[in-house]
């Protein structure tokens, strides 16, 4: 009975992870990314097929930072609307993508 009340926990939890959008292998590198707006134009060109070109539009303007030689990219989302924005972490010197997600 122990046994049958763990597997319902595990299948409960299993089932509510997302699987994060598979990036084709040409994606994950993009080549050295020395400016915010390069930053943001590679976020702008991987969001788009993923989370819809319109979707995307909306969340103009972009932001982007660079910390410890990682640019974070995000969307922006209007006051008091419901939902998340789009975020990307690329490595500057290559443009290997470490996290492409849209947050809800």
């Amino acid at each position: 009975m122990r046994f049958l009340g763990g597997l319902v926990v595990f299948a409960f939890l299993f089932s509510s992870v997302r699987a994060a959008p598979q990036m084709p292998r040409s994606w994950r590198k993009q080549g050295p990314i020395p400016t915010a707006a390069d930053a943001i134009a590679v976020a702008v060109r991987l969001w788009s097929p993923i989370y819809g070109a319109d979707h995307i539009a909306h969340e103009r303007p972009y932001h982007a930072t660079l910390k410890d030689g990682v640019w974070t990219v995000s969307g922006s989302i209007p006051r008091g609307a419901v939902g998340g924005a789009a975020i990307l972490k690329i490595r500057k010197s290559d443009g290997e993508v470490l996290f492409l997600s849209h947050y809800k």
